[in-house]
């Protein structure tokens, strides 16, 4: 065989697969055994540019079961996909066959990336989350239990659980740093939270939150006035002081109660004076029902008619 190389031959070590045309014979070493498609079943190579380095060269591709891969990659520039990896101490797992997700005492500031869809519980606790933003988990859309207790969460979007209100039913808020939240962030949710142990300041929000959700089994008493509240209430429970005063006055949540009150004012005042006009109807015609009928007079008889009875009889 031939041991002259072409010019172009140099040029070849960083494209395997043109090194894999010049041999042929390694090719078939890398493929199961068969006849070769069109048009390599017809194709020869030039005996002037057959050389055994080039075919160790080939010899040293990956297997065939790899090779469609590469040339794949080779041939676009791109790169290989890897599957996404969970941040460092978060993990998946089945639990009572539902999808998990934990990432607990993981040192996590922000909603980690890459939680799985089918997540149905998923625990975030013990990190360092300060907010949660706007649509945080709408692409968890089985999302039935979320843990975000122990963190340092000072702030909550109005929208932070969006998409989960037909699915979401247990939230637990406790440990954090909230001392005041958006009440429209829960609207439309069904379901039951835990607000203990964060310094509220005892507002008009927490009382419209109150009204919208209901609180986790013997956590009611942890929901206590922090220090930004107004000082005669302070260290008390607010559940008790909730129950008896209107916290929201004419302020946000306020106003619509007292057009609401209005309103029943006004209807009230409508049928008072409904009412008032049937009992005047009533005792009008009762007094005209007890008086005497006037009987009218008869007429008098004329003598002519009197002088033909008397006739008669």
């Amino acid at each position: 065989m031939g041991t002259e190389v072409g010019p172009w031959a140099p040029s070849l070590a960083g494209h395997p697969e043109v090194l894999l045309l010049t041999c042929p014979l390694c090719l078939l070493t890398l493929v199961p055994p068969g006849p070769l498609p069109p048009p390599w079943s017809t194709w020869q190579p030039p005996r002037s540019y057959s050389t055994p380095g080039l075919c160790q060269s080939a010899a040293m591709l990956p297997p065939a079961r790899h090779l469609l891969s590469l040339l794949l990659v080779v041939g676009t520039g791109g790169t290989m996909p890897s599957p996404r990896v969970p941040p460092q101490g978060c993990y998946t797992a089945e639990e009572a066959g539902e999808r998990t997700f934990r990432c607990s005492q993981a040192g996590l500031s922000a909603v980690p990336p890459g939680i799985p869809n089918d997540t149905r519980k998923l625990y975030l606790d013990a990190n360092r989350l300060a907010s949660v933003p706007a649509g945080a988990f709408r692409h968890l859309p089985v999302l039935e239990e979320l843990d975000l207790s122990h963190n340092v969460l000072a702030h909550l979007s109005g929208a932070a659980f969006q998409g989960l209100a037909g699915t979401l039913r247990h939230l637990d808020l406790s440990a954090n740093q909230l001392a005041s939240v958006p009440a429209e962030a829960f609207v439309g949710l069904q379901i039951q939270v835990n607000l203990s142990a964060n310094p509220w300041h005892c507002d008009c929000a927490l009382q419209e939150v109150l009204r919208q959700v209901r609180l986790a089994p013997g956590t009611g008493t942890g929901i206590v006035c922090g220090p930004g509240a107004r000082p005669d209430l302070v260290g008390q429970e607010f559940l008790p002081l909730a129950g008896e005063e209107e916290l929201c006055g004419a302020g946000r949540g306020g106003a619509r109660r007292s057009t609401d009150v209005a309103l029943l004012v006004t209807m009230g005042g409508w049928l008072a004076l409904v009412v008032a006009y049937l009992v005047h109807y009533v005792w009008q015609n009762r007094d005209e029902s007890r008086r005497p009928l006037n009987r009218s007079p008869k007429p008098p008889v004329r003598s002519e008619d009197s002088s033909t009875l008397s006739t008669m009889v």
